[in-house]
């Protein structure tokens, strides 16, 4: 599928809703439009996140990735958090994922950042072969916790 994608701006947020309520349904989560065009509009109002959408040659939104900044005090180096990516059921398997993971990776060698991290489901298997198949490797030197506040 021929896609195109740039970074989102405010005039994108209507474009982005249903990607990003569809993402957080994919989680688990209930639908919230009206929370979504909040975060999202904070996002991109604050320049807290990097948002990629693609669209197909018609401008139909297909899919996105959130990335947010991040450093490494230990390597003393920017890198960035890959924190969200959804393709719409329609646009799976049709490469956009992978065009959208090859976009976030040129953004953040553009910024200058040292590295892409993220992570996924246990059960993502599909996720999982896309990311190592384009050279992402799983960590198996630390383990990752988190504390829910």
């Amino acid at each position: 599928m021929n896609s195109t994608i740039r970074q989102a701006t405010f005039h994108d947020i209507d474009a982005l809703l249903p990607l990003f309520d569809g993402y957080r349904q994919f989680y688990g989560k209930p639908s919230d439009e009206a929370g979504a065009r909040e975060f999202l509009t904070a996002r991109l109002r604050l320049n807290e996140s990097l948002v990629l959408l693609a669209r197909d040659a018609h401008g139909a939104a297909l899919g996105f990735t959130q990335l947010y900044p991040l450093f490494s005090s230990v390597r003393m180096v920017r890198t960035w958090l890959l924190n969200d990516l959804f393709v719409a059921a329609h646009a799976r398997r049709q490469g956009v994922a992978k065009a959208l993971l090859e976009a976030a990776a040129g953004q953040a060698r553009k910024s200058g950042a040292a590295s892409l991290s993220l992570s996924t489901a246990h059960d993502n298997l599909a996720a999982q072969a896309l990311y190592e198949s384009l050279g992402w490797r799983r960590d198996t030197q630390f383990r990752e916790y988190s504390l829910t506040l």
